[in-house]
């Protein structure tokens, strides 16, 4: 059984910073890719940022350039970097895996909230 632990969510005023991150319990060989998802109240859940094996990332166009998806391979443990926040980044984060023979695993969420 897979298991994702988040951590590094909270409070923080418009313009700031935080930094998540979520450990997954399995070899980096049996990764294909991390990711970040988000699901605001009301609204369906939507991929933040994406990281792959090879080290591709992929972000959502609302973040570019603002967030940043890290991973260190050996600890197969994925970051999130999210500068100049915005209120509209207020959502529950989740931390997602795909393994490479498939399956999608999904952390228990972290909670950002971002005060205007």
């Amino acid at each position: 059984q897979v298991q994702l632990v988040e951590s590094g969510g909270g409070l923080v005023q418009a313009g700031g910073s935080l930094r998540l991150s979520c450990a997954a319990s399995l070899s980096i060989f049996n990764i294909s890719s991390m990711g970040w998802y988000r699901q605001a109240p009301g609204k369906q859940r939507e991929l933040v940022a994406s990281i792959t094996r090879g080290g591709g990332t992929n972000y959502s166009d609302s973040v570019k350039g603002r967030f940043t998806i890290s991973r260190e391979n050996a600890e197969t443990t994925v970051y999130l970097q999210m500068n100049s926040l915005k209120a509209e980044d207020t959502a529950v984060y989740y931390c997602a895996v795909t393994k490479l023979l498939g399956g999608l695993y999904w952390g228990q969420g972290t909670q950002v909230t971002v005060s205007s």
